[in-house]
């Protein structure tokens, strides 16, 4: 799956996402509104995750949401 198809339907995904990172918050999700650069950032700053592991987590996940 592409990130344009989270971005465009980030209300669809916003739950998953939570399911999948438990340490986001609402306010976090509604920040993120289906950015990618912000998801990675938050997951870095909640889960003191390296940028690079960021985006492996989230590669992992857009694998796996289908």
């Amino acid at each position: 799956m592409n990130w344009d198809r989270v971005e465009g339907n980030w209300k669809e995904f916003k739950g998953k996402a939570q399911q999948q990172w438990g340490k986001l918050t609402n306010d976090d999700l509604d920040v993120i509104e289906g950015k990618r650069v912000e998801l990675a950032g938050r997951l870095q700053q909640r889960y003191g995750y390296a940028k690079e592991e960021a985006e492996k987590e989230i590669d992992s996940w857009l694998n796996s949401t289908h």
